[in-house]
């Protein structure tokens, strides 16, 4: 049996999606077809392209045809927990959504960004996070998702620099532990000495601008390096981490297995495997680098 061989057979198709500005490039319909492969559960995942100003309107006609769960994307996860009538505890902490399930009452919001970067980083690639000094660069939706998490998983301090300082401050806030966390700005950036971890979750490769000038010293001996984004997105932040000679350059490709693994449990209370579909998008992502 191969590993994404059904182990029941449904009749009944569910609808499910992604909702982002751009979303072209997403792997998430590929991982929830995989995921429904393995599991003999039938549904149908599409993406759907929502600048933010038509967020609301193509949420309420996704709602309106009977979709019954969305993952969100870039730019929409803080609006996406403004229009919900209840957020779980971990959406309500990041102050963001990546997931939303459809209710009788409305839409529910959850999180499941910072549980699927901790998850790849301590059991896929076997990172001891614990003790880390942290940085973390950007403060949108994003940061704001795996911030809590990482806090839980036992890093050090935890450094928040942004091009827009008011966003610093704001994530700091929120995350209520002020003897922790602290807001930096980036024009600052070379005098804060150096980190065992370093997260991306900034979207400017996304959106074709170019990554913030960092200093190569921010890295310390065997730090780790990870962008949140994968693909063509992550080559400029990789890339400076290895110049940068860190021990660990981990792109974002775990994570969006795992939070989307989360996403499939919150919505079908099965949680599929998800080594099969990493090495399955692994394989086919270096097929493509090299031409094969």
């Amino acid at each position: 049996m191969s590993d994404f061989a059904p182990v029941a057979t449904s009749t009944v198709v569910k609808r499910f999606a992604v909702i982002g500005h751009p979303v072209a490039h997403s792997l998430s319909p590929r991982i929830h077809a995989a995921f429904s492969r393995q599991t003999g559960i039938a549904l149908q995942y599409t993406a759907i392209d929502a600048a933010p100003a038509q967020f609301d309107a193509a949420l309420a006609e996704f709602a309106a045809e009977g979709g019954l769960g969305l993952n969100v994307t870039l730019p929409h996860k803080t609006r996406a927990a403004a229009l919900c009538a209840h957020l779980s505890e971990r959406a309500r902490r990041a102050g963001a959504v990546n997931v939303l399930v459809r209710t009788a009452t409305g839409w529910e919001g959850d999180n499941t960004d910072g549980i699927g970067l901790v998850r790849d980083l301590t059991e896929r690639h076997g990172l001891d996070l614990r003790g880390r000094r942290t940085l973390l660069l950007g403060a949108g939706g994003a940061a704001r998702g795996v911030a809590p998490a990482l806090l839980d998983a036992g890093i050090g301090d935890l450094f928040v620099v942004n091009r827009t300082p008011e966003r610093a401050d704001a994530l700091a806030d929120a995350l209520a532990q002020p003897g922790r966390v602290h807001p930096r700005y980036l024009r600052d950036i070379a005098a804060l000495g150096n980190f065992d971890l370093i997260v991306n979750a900034t979207s400017a490769a996304r959106e074709g601008e170019p990554l913030p000038a960092l200093p190569t010293a921010l890295a310390a001996p065997r730090a780790a390096a990870v962008d949140l984004s994968y693909g063509e997105a992550a080559i400029p932040f990789l890339a400076w981490a290895r110049a940068a000679r860190v021990h660990d350059a981990i792109d974002g490709l775990g994570m969006l297995v795992e939070q989307a693994a989360e996403s499939f449990l919150r919505w079908h209370r099965v949680r599929p495997e998800t080594d099969p579909v990493y090495a399955m998008l692994r394989e086919q992502h270096a097929a493509l680098a090299t031409g094969d």
